[in-house]
């Protein structure tokens, strides 16, 4: 699996909309689980972005099937960010040549 924070903003429409946001996360769950993405944490966030999502995907072709599918609802943004673990920042570093 690998690991990735989703720093989102809301569209136009999605403000106008809001109240809808439960909905459209209960809909972003199912469709995270159909793919087999597992939402780890969610955080509604003040500054650069709205809101971040920690999630865990079997393969990057997997997660960006879900980013894609979130994106044509139309309420979101998103920029992904790939994270490592502790241990694979090690395997990675001692990998240096």
């Amino acid at each position: 699996m690998s690991m990735h924070m989703l720093l989102c903003n809301f569209t136009d429409q999605a403000v106008r909309n809001m109240k809808e946001m439960p909905t459209r996360r209960a809909a972003a769950r199912e469709k995270a689980k159909k793919l087999g993405v597992e939402i780890k944490e969610a955080y509604l966030a003040l500054g650069a972005y709205d809101f971040m999502i920690r999630v865990d995907a079997p393969d990057d072709e997997t997660l960006a099937k879900f980013v894609l599918s979130l994106a044509g609802i139309g309420a979101l943004r998103t920029t992904t960010v790939r994270l490592f673990t502790d241990d694979q920042y090690e395997q990675i570093v001692n990998g240096l040549v």
